[in-house]
């Protein structure tokens, strides 16, 4: 079993909305997803995709979109990313979900061998330039939401992934309220996305005070799933 992870699939096969408009990068982008995909991943490994996975407003939009993830080899774990706007209750979602998709949403997941993955969508941390008004109440919600998630994985696993939408760092900014907690629940490594184009600029990929911090963008690794460097479980 191996770990995998990919951001921002942005997937539009329910709506028929094409990413080509955000530039020739991701121009016919799903079919070399999926062919990326295939070539790195077994049915054996986990693939965990960190948000933004369809441009679809309702959960009957999103099928189509779930459906093609879901045919793609390997268990997946999915996290809401700020675009999910078909990602309504837990419940309603889980009972349309195909066995091979899982949440993670207020809890942790499982993905045997003592590797658990907690995590939370994260937001626009208070006092960055395009911060508003409303963005430091969602913030810190969504940190609460990851204290959920790591008091669910208690003392269960001996690898422990976070995997957040929104960066926990930027490059020249620093640290924002999520570094300390990833710190404290004894993560080994931590993937996200969110930036796109010229905000690649501001992502972190490397070892941070002993965290390995993993930019997955799907337009930042050429729509491959990226195998995550994790420390022996045994």
């Amino acid at each position: 079993m191996r770990v995998f992870a990919l951001a921002d699939p942005h997937l539009g096969g329910g709506v028929g909305k094409s990413m080509d408009l955000f530039g020739p990068k991701w121009t016919d982008h799903a079919r070399r997803l999926g062919e990326h995909w295939r070539e790195e991943v077994s049915d054996d490994d986990w693939v965990l995709v960190a948000g933004d996975i369809s441009w679809a407003l309702k959960l009957e939009e999103a099928l189509p979109d779930l459906d093609f993830l879901a045919a793609l080899p390997g268990r997946k774990v999915l996290i809401k990313g700020n675009h999910d706007f078909w990602w309504t209750s837990r419940a309603k979602v889980e009972s349309i979900l195909p066995p091979s998709l899982h949440l993670l949403q207020n809890d942790a997941v499982d993905l045997g061998q003592g590797i658990g993955v907690v995590g939370c969508r994260g937001w626009t941390p208070p006092g960055a330039p395009s911060a508003g008004e409303h963005d430091e109440k969602i913030f810190n919600r969504e940190l609460e939401r990851f204290r959920l998630s790591v008091r669910a994985a208690g003392d269960r696993f001996r690898v422990l992934v976070a995997m957040l939408h929104y960066p926990p760092l930027y490059a020249g900014m620093g640290e924002t309220a999520f570094v300390p907690l990833l710190r404290e629940a004894g993560v080994a490594a931590c993937v996200y996305g969110h930036l796109h184009a010229g905000d690649h600029r501001f992502a972190v990929d490397g070892t941070v005070d002993g965290i390995r911090y993993h930019f997955v963008a799907a337009d930042a690794v050429d729509f491959r799933p990226i195998l995550l460097d994790l420390p022996d479980p045994a």
